[in-house]
């Protein structure tokens, strides 16, 4: 599975599930860290951890476990490393203080809407 389609696949996830404000960040020419950055939030620590935990679960049945997961604990910010995708599920009061978008602006913005429709 390449990197774009680990991205469309945890797009479809995250709204299925009801994430709120998808934004996915192309950033290969930015940094090694990773090709896509997706971002997603919602408005309790509940639903941003059934958010990773469902992200996980979907993608474990697929063969595909993260490397990493940081922050479930405190479900405010909860980092999933898939390699080349890195997941980032914020509360969003931490999300607008963070604001990874605004950090990471040089990178290419993709359409979430035609990464569901694909």
């Amino acid at each position: 599975m390449t990197s774009f389609e680990l991205t469309k696949d945890i797009v479809k996830i995250l709204d299925q599930k009801k994430a709120d404000d998808i934004q996915v960040i192309k950033v290969n020419d930015l940094t090694i860290i990773a090709d896509y950055f997706v971002i997603a939030s919602t408005t309790n620590s509940t639903h941003v951890k059934a958010l990773v935990d469902e992200v996980e679960f979907q993608l474990k049945e697929r063969g595909t476990a993260p490397r990493q997961l940081e922050g479930y604990q405190y479900a405010n910010w909860i980092i999933m490393d898939y390699g080349d995708v890195i997941v980032h599920v914020f509360h969003e009061e931490t999300r607008n203080f963070y604001s990874l978008e605004r950090l990471w602006s040089d990178g290419e913005l993709l359409n979430v809407s035609s990464l569901l429709d694909a």
